[in-house]
């Protein structure tokens, strides 16, 4: 019988040593916005009952990821993950000829990203907030920018979804258990 103590010679493998990555709040901020930017988009204008309580929440969840951005744990931290604009276009170049190298926290494009969604979904509420407002109800373009910002917001989503998919085939690693467990693998 083969216990974690014993011998390898055997042909059995280690377990993994993984790291804390991340933390409860990141992983449930995550896990909420997904859910709750579907049920933003799915209900639209046909359900404003929903829709509006849904936005609200989002950009509470929004303004609490900005703080734990500035104060949160390690790998949350804004400073931990924004790079600048050449690093993260070498690292998107490193990706396509498949040599980038493997973070422990979010890549240069993951970093990119995340910042590209917070802004946009910040947008989102904003313009969404307006369009309650005495001052801005009615007003064509706010609702314009609003849908135009769900709308990009939808197609980063997506980026995100293909880069992480790419990512965890590159470095062979289940980035979406990572972002359930908040577990990586420590090593490259």
């Amino acid at each position: 019988m083969h216990t974690p103590h014993s011998s390898l010679s055997s042909g059995a493998t280690a377990p993994e040593e993984t790291v804390r990555v991340w933390d409860p709040f990141v992983r449930l901020f995550h896990w909420s916005l997904v859910g709750l930017f579907a049920t933003a988009w799915l209900t639209g204008d046909e359900v404003q009952w929903v829709h509006e309580p849904v936005g609200y929440v989002i950009g509470g969840l929004i303004a609490a990821r900005v703080l734990w951005g500035l104060f949160g744990s390690r790998h949350a931290r804004f400073r931990d993950f924004i790079y600048r604009p050449a690093t993260v276009a070498g690292f998107l170049l490193d990706s396509l000829k498949g040599r980038a190298k493997r973070y422990i926290g979010h890549n240069p494009a993951g970093g990119m990203m995340v910042i590209a969604l917070i802004l946009t979904i910040a947008g989102i509420c904003t313009t969404g907030y307006m369009q309650t407002t005495d001052m801005w109800w009615g007003v064509r373009w706010v609702k314009e920018v609003h849908e135009t910002l769900a709308t990009l917001a939808l197609v980063l989503v997506g980026l995100h979804v293909a880069g992480v998919v790419f990512a965890s085939w590159e470095h062979r690693e289940n980035l979406v258990k990572a972002m359930i467990t908040g577990r990586k693998r420590r090593e490259p």
